[in-house]
């Protein structure tokens, strides 16, 4: 029980830490509605409920330099994408269409999460530490904790967008929106450059 209260305290202070995944879902709720920005929840929480699985189950990218890497690069290469649509992103309008599509549809968003979440290899080196500490559990206790995993980043992603989405909050925030995104934006290239550059200085040392 002890075990089961650490792993849930720990996931869940992860989760309230904002990262690329928040931005994104922040942007397409106030941009485009709670609804629609579910699609990039359920595309979130699969990317993390794949590498739960891998993790929990023994599979470990960190043995696998060549492979993390390749997604280190390709993940500072789709962040560095989307920020700067952020960026070129009119008011009240989703980025998705500064990148060619007309409408951004739910299941769109879907790819776009998922993209997201498995293109980010901080999510697949925090659950191989998490399940690195609890090694020991029996392989039924593993499944609950995968699933509590899972569950939980579901629910409070769709959280996070209805909240964004609640008209106290577009009042709040409809003001603040572009300067928003241009945040979200710029964050989301700092970020990207940093992990192509982190692997560059890896690669070259």
């Amino acid at each position: 029980m002890e075990q089961f209260a650490a792993v849930v305290v720990a996931h869940f202070l992860a989760l309230l830490i904002p990262g690329v995944d928040f931005f994104l879902i922040a942007r397409t709720a106030m941009a485009s509605g709670w609804r629609n920005a579910t699609g990039a929840c359920l595309g979130i929480t699969a990317a993390n409920g794949i590498f739960i699985a891998a993790a929990f189950s023994g599979l470990s990218l960190i043995s696998q330099p060549t492979l993390l890497g390749a997604i280190q690069c390709a993940g500072g290469g789709f962040l560095i994408l989307i920020g700067v649509a952020f960026l070129r992103a009119r008011a009240g309008i989703d980025p998705g269409q500064d990148l060619g599509i007309q409408r951004v549809t739910w299941l769109r968003n879907v790819g776009l999460g998922l993209a997201s979440g498995l293109l980010n290899p901080k999510n697949a080196l925090f659950y191989v530490s998490l399940a690195a500490a609890v090694s020991a559990a029996a392989p039924p206790t593993m499944v609950l904790y995968g699933a509590w995993m899972f569950a939980v980043v579901l629910v409070w992603d769709v959280f996070v967008a209805v909240v964004l989405d609640s008209r106290r909050a577009l009042a709040r925030m409809g003001r603040i929106l572009p300067w928003l995104t241009r945040v979200a934006g710029g964050f989301l290239v700092l970020f990207g450059v940093g992990m192509i550059s982190a692997f560059a200085a890896g690669a070259l040392g």
